[in-house]
């Protein structure tokens, strides 16, 4: 469908030009059938003219500015080899409300990102605020809670820092956890020896594994015990020093469990717990290892906490709109 601008109204629309250095690379940034200048558009309220190397943005005053960085950045992204997709540019949309982005939305300078996760199969750049905070407290903090809902990027950030790190020697194994607690489901007796049994929980961090490593790289891995995952049983009675540590779903834990896990801390070692508090699944109401040891540790030197909200999630914008409807007034902490 053409797209047509909406008529000026004095002292509420205004109109600015951007031009850019090099046209060839602005079908990327359009998108295929401009899908990414209508979904601009249709967030900012604003309506979009290309005209060569030249953009005409028109729409209110503040949204044609946001526009404006939007489109820089998803133009610099592609100066600078990365790819521009669908939640690319619906991230860049979201944090283009953001007033602590220089370097990463507006990227005017054609400098690197101010933080950023390289690993074997890409390099990652943060999508929204708070995985800016996020990615920094990775490098600096020991241990780091991250908290929210699916879809922000928490352990996915930070199962690719563990791989950047485990690629530079920083530390000597990466090893992955969950609680094996069922998500309502009652899955019943699964055959199969123990690795069977328990890769059905852990699916989802072999998934960011082999979105960061080559396929080969994680069997190898796995096979040498550079990478190993296991349920949260499996750590009880160890040290894991020399090791970038990370458990997922970690509102499913007892706090015994996770005393138990926060205590295998060893020797140069980064630990990151991730989870939704929100979304318990321990049976008959038993109290939330994550909640009881935020509550304990928030503060503490050397580990950093990180809330996430509906804002942050970088899934389809969709799941962004179902968080914020279950997280509304009428919704309560489980």
């Amino acid at each position: 469908m053409p797209r047509k601008p909406q008529p000026a109204q004095p002292g509420d629309r205004a109109r600015i030009e951007v031009v850019f250095d090099r046209p060839q690379l602005l079908g990327a940034v359009f998108g295929h059938y401009d899908q990414n200048l209508v979904a601009i558009e249709n967030a900012l309220g604003v309506y979009i003219a290309a005209r060569g190397n030249r953009l005409q943005i028109e729409g209110e005053a503040s949204s044609i500015g946001r526009a404006r960085d939007v489109l820089t950045g998803l133009y610099n992204r592609i100066v600078h080899g990365e790819e521009v997709d669908a939640g690319t540019v619906s991230a860049a949309i979201s944090m283009s409300a953001e007033p602590t982005l220089d370097g990463i939305i507006r990227h005017d300078t054609g400098e690197q990102p101010p933080v950023m996760i390289r690993t074997r199969k890409k390099t990652i750049v943060p999508r929204s605020a708070t995985q800016i905070r996020y990615m920094e407290a990775l490098t600096r903090n020991d241990v780091i809670f991250a908290l929210g809902p699916a879809g922000t990027g928490k352990t996915y950030l930070a199962v690719a820092q563990a791989v950047a790190q485990l690629i530079t020697g920083s530390v000597d194994r990466l090893i992955l956890s969950r609680p094996a607690v069922e998500a309502g489901e009652r899955l019943g007796f699964l055959p199969g020896d123990m690795k069977e049994k328990v890769d059905p929980y852990l699916r989802p961090l072999y998934d960011a594994l082999y979105d960061c490593l080559p396929a080969e790289q994680v069997e190898r891995r796995i096979a040498s015990g550079e990478i190993e995952i296991a349920p949260i049983a499996f750590m009880r009675g160890r040290t894991l020093a020399d090791s970038f540590i990370i458990l997922d779903e970690a509102q499913n834990t007892t706090p015994a469990q996770m005393k138990m896990f926060l205590t295998r801390f060893g020797m140069n070692s980064r630990m990151v717990i991730c989870g939704d508090p929100r979304q318990v699944d321990l049976p008959d109401q038993s109290k939330s290892g994550l909640a009881d040891a935020v509550s304990r540790l928030e503060g503490v030197e050397s580990i950093a906490t990180v809330r996430f909200n509906a804002a942050d999630v970088v899934r389809h914008p969709i799941v962004g709109r179902i968080v914020e409807a279950y997280e509304g007034p009428d919704s309560a902490p489980r």
